[in-house]
């Protein structure tokens, strides 16, 4: 009795196994070919309340004063957001964040329209998954091929989830703030 069920759990369990590596082989490709496609693009504007870091700034701060939006898109859709500001200094808070753009973009008038010297990653979210680290990975290569952008530093708030996510994609922890910590993104061979 014994040896008619394992001959029959044997062939089924075989089959499942090899149909479950199929469906894994499949999601993974999907993945990537999702990655492998997607392209940064700069944007006029984001849905504000899809932010779950800062989704009290609206469109208007996100775009004046040398700030943009760019996103991650992919077959027509935006799967991921990063907003960043060009300033001379590292903020502490929105607010020197807010003065230090203003400072930089001012300065700049008088620097061929060349806007800061850092890039501050203010927010950045994800509606797809890798699309976090993809959008970081693609804006850090944007910045290293600028003639005037030298570092990209981020202003996060004080939470673990951004701890780990910086952490997990090659930044270094620069400086802990009461309400905000910065991290840096260098380059490294895991990020290039």
């Amino acid at each position: 009795m014994i040896q008619v069920i394992k001959k029959k759990f044997k062939p089924r369990l075989k089959a499942r196994i090899r149909k479950n590596k199929q469906i894994i082989s499949k999601n993974i490709d999907n993945f990537f070919d999702w990655v492998k496609g997607a392209e940064l693009v700069e944007l006029k504007e984001c849905n504000t309340d899809e932010d779950p870091v800062r989704p009290e700034l609206d469109n208007s701060f996100r775009r004046s004063y040398g700030r943009k939006i760019f996103g991650v898109k992919y077959k027509g859709e935006i799967h991921a957001v990063m907003c960043f500001a060009f300033t001379n200094e590292i903020p502490k808070t929105v607010e020197e964040l807010d003065k230090f753009s203003h400072d930089a973009f001012l300065q700049s008038t008088h620097r061929d329209q060349k806007v800061g010297k850092i890039a501050i990653a203010y927010t950045v979210w994800s509606k797809k998954k890798g699309g976090g680290k993809l959008i970081v990975k693609e804006v850090f290569k944007k910045i290293k091929k600028s003639n005037h952008l030298n570092r990209l530093v981020t202003l996060s708030p004080l939470t673990d989830m951004a701890y780990k996510f910086h952490s997990k994609n090659g930044a270094k922890l620069v400086q802990v703030n009461e309400t905000t910590q910065n991290f840096e993104y260098q380059v490294t061979k895991k990020f290039i």
